[in-house]
């Protein structure tokens, strides 16, 4: 969420920021200002009136003192009235604040002056690209193909038991998406992560505290008889171990990562674009997340790309990033690198992880500050990224290391699977 001062101070560079994004910000900014305005009035009378009370309160005690108790009495009686005009500014000032919110929850996040304008995914800019095509010999298969005829995945069977988009893993296909969660959570250890198993469900709080609502809410599975909500990933839970969180100084690089089962309810698209594990209900990731001084914004996010282009080489993967443009930032976002693997059987980059910086919008709905030098206290910056999604690295895996016999696994998961080959 945007914070209130810079709204107030920085209008038009918001307006503009937000164009990027194709959003419309100046009719949403004109009201909340207005009722900024209108509260700070309200509050101002609220406070003038308390000042007054406490000063009557005040005199009563020193005429009671002095043995003037009729007087007392007397100026006693003037707190009536207002104690009622109290009541009623209090819950004007409440009112008008839910207002505001309101209109702050509909407003997303600055784009970073990276970020180039644009409307839709064909407007991403490729910033790197890393290895070349697979070249086969024979007719390429797709990995639901693959996965039926090594008896890896079953959909069907899937289908049977939930629904579409909720595969079951089976045998060696099992023990290869536990190999990658494992050799993913080993080497964020490595990187200086805190492993973390957060719980698969979260209430409303922590969901409107990361974005998710009220932006997202048919994307979620809810359990409306207890208000919770399964989680989109693991970003949710672990960024709200520091919801209304205080950091005592300056002095810190805070470093998570987690493994969860993720629940979408929209999985997108029709065709193939949604076959197999190219888009699911329900899949596995691990999730990296950073609570940082906003001077090491910058160098963090770097950090988490370079980790995440370290995952596809040791992989051997080939890959691309795309800096995101403004129409295609997610809602929380102030600039995003999205991952794509290529995919020689479908002949089509499939999107792998995302990367982001929210600079303090997650932080001011999370109340997550720290104390600067000046004992002043100030907003953190939180950071995030997939290292990784598990379905479409599956997916190219089975794909790209096809062989005519078998699919090849990745020498640095022989340790995690216990087999080289299927």
């Amino acid at each position: 969420m945007l914070e209130i001062q810079r709204i107030r101070t920085d209008k038009e560079g918001i307006i503009e920021g937000l164009k990027k994004r194709n959003f419309d910000a100046a009719p949403i900014l004109e009201t909340i200002l207005g009722l900024d305005q209108q509260w700070r009035t309200s509050k101002s009378e609220l406070e003038n009136i308390s000042a007054e009370m406490n000063q009557i309160s005040k005199e009563v005690g020193e005429l009671f003192k002095a043995g003037k108790q009729a007087e007392a009495n007397a100026t006693k009686e003037k707190t009536g009235d207002l104690k009622a005009a109290e009541a009623d500014l209090k819950v004007r000032v409440d009112e008008i604040d839910a207002e505001i919110q309101t209109l702050m929850y509909q407003l997303p996040n600055v784009p970073n002056e990276l970020v180039k304008a644009g409307k839709s995914e064909a407007d991403n800019e490729i910033v790197f690209e890393h290895g070349s095509e697979p070249v086969f010999g024979f007719d390429a298969k797709p990995h639901w193909e693959l996965t039926t005829e090594y008896n890896l995945i079953d959909f069907e069977l899937g289908v049977k038991i939930a629904g579409a988009g909720f595969p079951v893993y089976r045998g060696k296909g099992a023990k290869l998406q536990r190999a990658l969660i494992n050799f993913f959570l080993a080497e964020a250890e490595a990187a200086g992560y805190e492993e973390v198993i957060p719980p698969h469900l979260v209430n409303e709080a922590s969901a409107i505290a990361t974005g998710q609502l009220p932006d997202k809410e048919g994307q979620m599975y809810h359990d409306s008889r207890d208000d919770l909500y399964l989680i989109p990933t693991a970003e949710v839970p672990i960024t709200n171990m520091y919801r209304d969180v205080l950091l005592p100084n300056e002095d810190f690089s805070i470093k998570l990562c987690g493994y969860t089962p993720c629940f979408r309810r929209e999985a997108g698209s029709y065709g193939s674009d949604v076959r197999g594990l190219n888009r699911l209900h329900q899949f596995d990731k691990v999730e990296i997340v950073r609570f940082e001084h906003p001077d090491n914004t910058a160098k963090a996010l770097g950090e988490m790309v370079d980790h995440v282009k370290g995952l596809l080489e040791k992989l051997g993967l080939q890959y691309r990033i795309l800096r995101l443009c403004g129409g295609d930032c997610g809602f929380t976002s102030a600039m995003t690198y999205d991952f794509e693997v290529y995919s020689a059987a479908q002949g089509k980059w499939l999107e792998v992880s995302s990367v982001s910086r929210f600079d303090t919008f997650q932080a001011n709905r999370l109340k997550l500050r720290f104390k600067n030098d000046d004992k002043k206290t100030q907003l953190c910056h939180t950071l995030n990224g997939s290292a990784l999604a598990l379905p479409r690295i599956m997916a190219a895996l089975l794909e790209n290391f096809q062989t005519e016999d078998g699919i090849e696994i990745p020498e640095v998961l022989h340790a995690y699977t216990g087999f080289e080959k299927i």
